[in-house]
């Protein structure tokens, strides 16, 4: 089991300590009931039907996005909880539709592609044309000279894989020798992509701009995420021609048919919508509290998510984490001392703009900001607390712990006072702030590759139980932090030299988030 460890600032070393102080026998009815509550009514898996099976992916800017809000505010009124959808900033208006993509020569098969977010749409009638790649040339004055070749085709833009099958399958089935010598190879055959691209002229990143201008009908790539079946799904960035992203199997298909000289040619129907500029909200669920109403708790997760596949775990169960500890408060704490809001944060996607507009937008709200409580990465149980640099985080946060069942904090490695997180969710906005704000960091269940960002990341990737818990310990801390006696300090520690610069770190500073956003140039 991981133990509850103190990092203490001078010197930063991590020492185990028990926590001794212990929870009021009001507090361990309240969690009691809580546990119960949790686990003999839970209304997760419901959350999780009706938002990723029934709304969908939730990319910024599109209908499917204001769909969830809406229904985030009708499911926390059914529960008697006030809620709103605040509009922080406009985004590219974007609603994706059907992509087919098939082979019609040499042979005639449907491959398994998709659009890229904001793809620019095909006609009804789509394109069909000759599939070409991107040379090996001497420089980018001969890459010059080619680029008229591109002229009425479809051009494959990304290296293809050595093998489908990832290291740990290798690691498990292959000889040593064989394993050694596939890395190698892959080693070796990265290197001479990306050298391939950058005598181009051009990076990967605008290499599609060039292909586009020169004529090309259609752009194919195939980003893959190192687990079977798994890819990156991100966005285009052409202004009318699609971007496919391609499976690992077919893309690599289509590559050799073209070194071959077999010519292939596909046909693509890519149907999308341009919406012009739309609004995007945060939704904000509120429990008034009824001594120090403006002191807040905050539970916080971003309600975007990429739109590969439904967002399941990327951030739908941080989403329905949150929004269950508050219905589980509403009926065994409806009124808090102080007052507790959720967070439900628009565009974390593309640089946590939700949540810096609540930050720049709420002074006051982050002035009075007791605890925050994020969670973003994953299905898993909950695994991680940091104290972001907060020096007397262990004070607090150690007694509120004490109140969670031990079945969960067994589980949980704490670091106090920790450094403070200048990015990768929504935390960090409030925690640049100087806000106590703290990332719920959960078990990874393969996250990175096979649902972080991909086409996997669907509702059956979700493990209920570790969600169930993660409700449970965001419910019994929300709680704790609202009865604690006295305000939580903001004092910041002493932080250590950066290891790999040698240099003094300091605090993050707040930053304004991108208020019209998704528009090409």
């Amino acid at each position: 089991m991981k133990k509850l460890n103190l990092l203490l600032a001078l010197p930063f070393f991590a020492i185990s300590l028990t926590i001794s102080a212990q929870p009021s026998d009001k507090a361990k009815e309240i969690a009691s009931q809580i546990v119960n509550e949790a686990n003999e009514n839970s209304q997760l898996e419901n959350l999780a039907h009706e938002l990723l099976d029934v709304i969908g992916p939730r990319l910024v800017g599109t209908p499917q996005m204001k769909k969830a809000n809406d229904w985030a505010v009708a499911k926390y009124n059914t529960w008697g909880i006030s809620a709103k959808n605040e509009e922080w900033g406009k985004w590219r208006g974007w609603e994706r539709g059907i992509t087919h993509v098939d082979l019609v020569s040499p042979r005639v098969v449907s491959l398994s592609g998709m659009q890229l977010a904001w793809s620019p749409s095909t006609d009804k009638k789509g394109i069909t044309s000759e599939v070409v790649l991107i040379p090996d040339v001497a420089d980018s004055l001969a890459f010059s000279k080619w680029l008229p070749n591109v002229k009425g085709k479809i051009v494959m833009v990304s290296m293809h894989q050595l093998t489908g099958r990832p290291d740990y399958n290798w690691e498990e089935f292959a000889t040593e020798a064989s394993f050694e010598k596939m890395k190698n190879e892959r080693d070796a055959h990265t290197k001479a992509w990306r050298e391939r691209i950058r005598k181009t002229g051009y990076s990967s990143r605008t290499i599609n701009a060039a292909l586009e201008k020169a004529g090309a009908i259609g752009i194919m790539q195939s980003r893959w995420s190192r687990a079977f079946g798994a890819n990156k799904i991100f966005s285009a960035n052409t202004k009318k021609i699609p971007v496919i992203d391609l499976s690992l199997e077919d893309y690599g298909m289509l590559y050799r048919m073209v070194e071959n000289g077999d010519k292939p040619i596909i046909k693509v129907i890519a149907e999308s919508k341009e919406l012009g500029t739309v609004p995007t909200f945060n939704t904000i669920a509120e429990i008034k509290g009824s001594e120090l109403p403006n002191e807040y708790v905050i539970l916080s997760a971003h309600f975007d998510s990429w739109d590969g596949a439904t967002g399941a775990t990327d951030n739908g169960t941080g989403t329905i984490t949150m929004m269950e500890a508050i219905r589980i408060l509403k009926k065994v704490y409806p009124n808090p001392k102080r007052t507790i809001l959720v967070g439900l944060w628009g565009s974390e996607e593309q640089g946590l703009n939700g949540s810096r507009a609540f930050v720049e937008d709420h002074p006051d709200i982050v002035e009075g900001v007791q605890a925050l409580f994020n969670q973003d990465n994953g299905t898993g149980r909950v695994v991680r607390l940091s104290g972001q640099g907060f020096l007397n985080a262990y004070d607090y946060l150690g007694k509120w712990l004490e109140a969670v069942p031990k079945e969960i904090t067994d589980e949980i490695e704490t670091t106090f006072p920790g450094v403070p997180g200048g990015g990768g969710s929504d935390y960090a906005s409030f925690v640049a702030a100087g806000a106590p704000a703290f990332s719920l960091s959960s078990l990874s269940w393969s996250y990175w590759n096979y649902t972080w960002h991909t086409n996997l990341d669907t509702y059956d990737k979700i493990v209920f139980d570790d969600v169930r818990n993660n409700a449970i310990l965001t419910a019994i801390l929300a709680y704790m932090a609202s009865e604690a006696p006295e305000k939580t300090s903001r004092t910041k520690s002493v932080l250590p030299l950066n290891s790999r610069t040698g240099e003094q770190r300091t605090w993050p500073t707040p930053r304004s988030p991108q208020r019209d956003g998704g528009k090409l140039d």
